[in-house]
């Protein structure tokens, strides 16, 4: 899928609540490889920047972003990873879905007790929740992180409320 407004059904659509409307969503498919996650910061950078999140905010959302990514590529067999990001007034959701491993296939990549564990836990510090669950339909899981936000400028709109005026 080309980088765009999202045409896959909502990777996060079943954890967000009926009440808060979506503002912004954004998702992108790449190539199961390392140096995808580079282009995946430069995509959400550049969408940050056409929604007008503040760039203090970018830093952030790109080691979240790319701890997601990352793990996606590093810890499964996944030929394609796709990303999403949503924005509903103070927060944005970042959410990562793989392909899996086929069943009893190993991992791509073993680490070391030292290395495990590191991303996650950034992501955690970061991130005002997060979690993971089960792609449907098909294989693989979607991992998430939402990051609170101040309030939401909508373009032409009322910065206090992120909503149009």
């Amino acid at each position: 899928m080309a980088p765009g407004n999202a045409l896959r059904p909502l990777l996060v659509g079943q954890y967000q609540p009926a009440s808060v409307p979506a503002i912004r969503r954004f998702g992108f498919e790449l190539p199961g490889r390392t140096d995808s996650v580079a282009r995946a910061r430069r995509l959400i950078r550049e969408r940050m920047q056409r929604w007008g999140l503040g760039e203090d905010l970018f830093d952030t959302v790109a080691l979240v972003a790319s701890e997601l990514f990352t793990n996606a590529v590093v810890h499964t067999a996944s030929e394609r990873v796709l990303c999403e990001l949503h924005d509903v007034p103070g927060q944005l959701r970042i959410a990562v879905q793989d392909q899996g491993c086929p069943p009893g296939e190993p991992r791509l990549r073993q680490v070391s007790a030292e290395e495990r564990g590191r991303g996650l836990l950034l992501v955690d510090a970061v991130s005002s929740a997060w979690g993971a669950h089960d792609a449907h339909p098909g294989p693989g899981r979607v991992v998430w992180a939402e990051l609170a936000l101040g309030p939401v400028r909508s373009a032409g709109g009322d910065p206090g409320t992120g909503r149009p005026c």
